[in-house]
């Protein structure tokens, strides 16, 4: 294997990660991963390299890597890593969207559906990338714009009843043409890597990496109309909270950002490569998806 993307990349783009300069870590929030860092810190020693970390990670774990802000380690970090489960991998990947770095990600405890190496192949890893023995597996993202507010997702927005108020009533538009109205508890905009999520919990379809759109899931829908709906990446989604729907919080990757209310619309954008992982030809998608959700059925009929 090289280090020739398999996504379309330049190659160029991923022949300069032939020499790992700086490390950018990203830790778990609770589990211990002093050990781990340290070993990534060993590694770099000997090479030379530089580890960042994130200045409050860095001082709850007491480690040797330098600690600086997220805006420093997304501008200076060759490679990001992240040590956790999911939620730290889709945290890196929001950081990693404002550099250049692609996103390696080890898992920490329990099997994360995005991690490409648990954490004792991780020197052999970075020797693996260091000698340019790698893909790089691009992520599209997802953009929600509403008042004077913006965020973004690797996994997906959700418009979702707050407690207390009636159901999340909301129109979708596309390219600005009425197309369904929801009636739910919540409406996911999941990307790609998102369906596997949210969106696949509330009963939406398994959707490749590799496609380029927007899924639309209804959770727990009230009305007739309870499919999902999958948009190409270049047309443009407005959700508009109906009059007689209750107010919505939104949530960006499960983080509360913002909240709407009747009346108000969300404009939605796909960010086509808004982060880079990188693969090592261990497991492809499909496998990690039959281990994660514990698929099960014909595959396994002789």
């Amino acid at each position: 294997m090289t280090g020739r993307s398999n996504s379309g990349l330049a190659d160029n783009e991923v022949t300069r990660m032939g020499f790992i300069g700086t490390v950018g870590l990203v830790l778990h929030p609770e589990r211990t991963c002093a050990p781990t860092v340290e070993a990534v810190v060993r590694w770099s020693r000997a090479r030379g390299t530089k580890v960042l970390g994130l200045a409050a990670e860095v001082a709850r774990i007491g480690c040797e890597a330098i600690p600086v802000e997220a805006e420093e380690m997304a501008a200076s970090a060759d490679l990001m890593i992240s040590l956790g489960g999911d939620g730290t991998m889709l945290r890196t990947m929001r950081l990693a969207t404002e550099g250049h770095a692609p996103v390696l990600g080890v898992n920490v405890g329990r099997l994360g559906f995005l991690a490409e190496v648990d954490i004792p192949e991780l020197p052999a890893a970075l020797d693996a990338i260091d000698a340019q023995r790698f893909t790089v597996e691009v992520r599209s993202g997802v953009r929600a714009r509403f008042g004077s507010a913006e965020e973004t997702a690797l996994n997906d927005v959700v418009l979702l009843r707050s407690p207390g108020h009636k159901s999340a009533a909301v129109a979708v538009r596309v390219q600005s043409q009425p197309f369904v109205a929801y009636t739910a508890d919540a409406v996911v905009v999941a990307t790609p890597t998102g369906s596997t999520a949210y969106s696949f919990s509330a009963g939406g379809p398994i959707v490749s990496p590799n496609a380029e759109g927007l899924l639309i899931t209804p959770v727990a829908p009230h009305a007739t109309f309870n499919r999902s709906v999958f948009l190409s990446s270049s047309e443009q989604l407005e959700l508009e909270v109906l009059p007689h729907s209750g107010d919505l919080a939104i949530e960006a990757d499960g983080l509360l950002v913002g909240h709407v209310a009747p009346g108000d619309t969300v404009h939605v954008t796909m960010l086509p490569a808004a982060a880079r992982v990188v693969r090592l030809g261990h497991t492809t998608f499909y496998q990690r998806a039959q281990r994660k959700l514990r698929l099960t059925g014909s595959a396994e009929h002789s």
